[in-house]
């Protein structure tokens, strides 16, 4: 069986949505986390104009971010967690889903291919949208636990770029199914996941940034929206 890897966000939800967008409204929603939300946002936001000013580049950015998402459950139970994963896929992404790659989606379970979600988001996260979505296997970014809490410190390396590929072959490793690439397919939507598309057999441009676009268009790549 063919093994398909889907990234979430900007390839299974739209751009305006993310993941991390959730767990932020998550708390929010239930009134917890104020300070963490203030001091995440105050610290990050700048970081957006270093990228656009050509200072910090797009990976560097998104790692950086990832990486810190740990601030908002450092101190929270894995069951406190898992909660709030069931939370953002069943409330918060419900207006999210991109038709036609959740169609995609669920003619590859359909056809009993094996399919991952890889996302650089935590680990949990990834997890409840994935049995949300009924599929297998998630491969996330880790964050360490410690007494059955989340001590808010990240476990490298963070799931993007071509760590993203070594966390999924490490996955399948782990289940005694290792990911064979010279049949599989990659979703994916950034310049960022390039090393991911260009690892598999049939990589999928899905609504790609600019660069990843023009990649696709040189490499002969299907481009889905």
């Amino acid at each position: 069986m063919p093994f398909v890897l889907f990234d979430i966000d900007g390839t299974l939800i739209d751009h305006r949505f993310h993941i991390w967008k959730g767990l932020m409204a998550y708390y929010r929603t239930h009134g917890r986390k104020a300070l963490q939300h203030a001091a995440f946002l105050g610290a990050h936001y700048p970081l957006f104009g270093l990228r656009k000013a050509g200072l910090l580049s797009e990976r560097a950015f998104r790692r950086r971010w990832a990486g810190d998402l740990g601030w908002y459950f450092r101190g929270e139970t894995t069951a406190a967690l898992d909660e709030a994963g069931r939370w953002v896929a069943e409330v918060y992404l419900a207006p999210a889903w991109r038709p036609e790659t959740r169609q995609r989606l669920r003619a590859h379970l359909e056809n009993g291919d094996t399919v991952a979600l890889v996302s650089a988001a935590p680990q949990p996260l990834v997890a409840a949208i994935a049995r949300h979505l009924g599929v297998p296997h998630a491969v996330g970014t880790r964050f360490a636990v410690k007494n059955g809490r989340y001590t808010g410190r990240v476990v490298p390396p963070v799931a993007l770029d071509d760590q993203k590929l070594a966390l999924a072959q490490a996955h399948f490793a782990a289940q005694g199914t290792p990911l064979r690439l010279e049949d599989a397919a990659a979703y994916a939507d950034s310049i960022t996941d390039l090393a991911l598309l260009e690892a598999v057999a049939r990589p999928v441009a899905v609504h790609p940034d600019d660069a990843l676009r023009a990649v696709a268009e040189q490499r002969g790549w299907e481009i889905v929206g």
